[in-house]
């Protein structure tokens, strides 16, 4: 679809790292990505199992309290379609990040009917991992350790050189951070526990990454 070229054109158009701040569930979480002003931040919808977990009513009231420059990112896992199709169509979210066994007719089928922008992520522990996500029909990948939320890396050097914009997730924090884009050169990279304290969000933290990457795109 045209109108999805030209929003991945509009993201890549401004140079340096962006930076995704997930898991938020409360006002205060909303407040303080207002505040440090990240490029995205994102919601893990009904999604029982995860303590970060909102419901889609949640996520409206949520939304409505965001910084219009903000990109709400909906995560799902193994959602169904209408639940993800209805959060893109009502102006809810402005991309939707799949985080389960989701395939590729998933993916497609879900393109047919948005225009908006489509994250599959994947879990790298080998090579053959990172191959099958290059190969995905999704706007965007995610390449993140697997477990979600645990604070944990994955092995770097899997990663080769990689022509498609992808985002870095996993364990990334403000110790690695700069560590991170200058050396793997990922499109955003992806936080959640490393701006927490006792499982919040915590507003200094993501202020501190946030400023983390604006340096490094002002130093680049």
């Amino acid at each position: 679809m045209r109108n999805r070229e030209m929003q991945k054109m509009t993201d890549g158009n401004d140079s340096g790292t962006k930076i995704k701040i997930c898991g938020l569930r409360r006002r205060e979480d909303i407040l303080a990505v207002n505040e440090a002003k990240p490029d995205y931040c994102g919601f893990i919808i009904e999604f029982p199992s995860s303590f970060r977990s909102v419901t889609a009513d949640e996520v409206r009231e949520l939304v409505k309290e965001l910084d219009p420059e903000i990109r709400p990112v909906g995560v799902f896992v193994n959602a169904p379609m209408e639940l993800v199709r209805t959060l893109l169509d009502d102006g809810t979210l402005a991309l939707a990040q799949l985080h389960g066994q989701e395939d590729e007719s998933y993916i497609r089928e879900l393109k047919t009917y948005t225009d908006k922008l489509i994250i599959k992520a994947f879990s790298i522990k080998t090579a053959e991992d990172i191959e099958k996500a290059l190969q995905s029909p999704a706007d965007y990948i995610l390449l993140d350790q697997g477990g979600g939320g645990t604070g944990k890396t994955f092995d770097w050097s899997l990663i080769p050189e990689i022509q498609r914009p992808f985002f870095l997730a996993g364990g990334i924090g403000a110790s690695n951070l700069g560590q991170a884009i200058r050396e793997i050169h990922p499109y955003a990279v992806d936080l959640s526990s490393s701006v927490e304290t006792e499982k919040r969000k915590d507003p200094m933290k993501i202020r501190q990454v946030v400023d983390i990457v604006r340096e490094i795109k002002i130093i680049n």
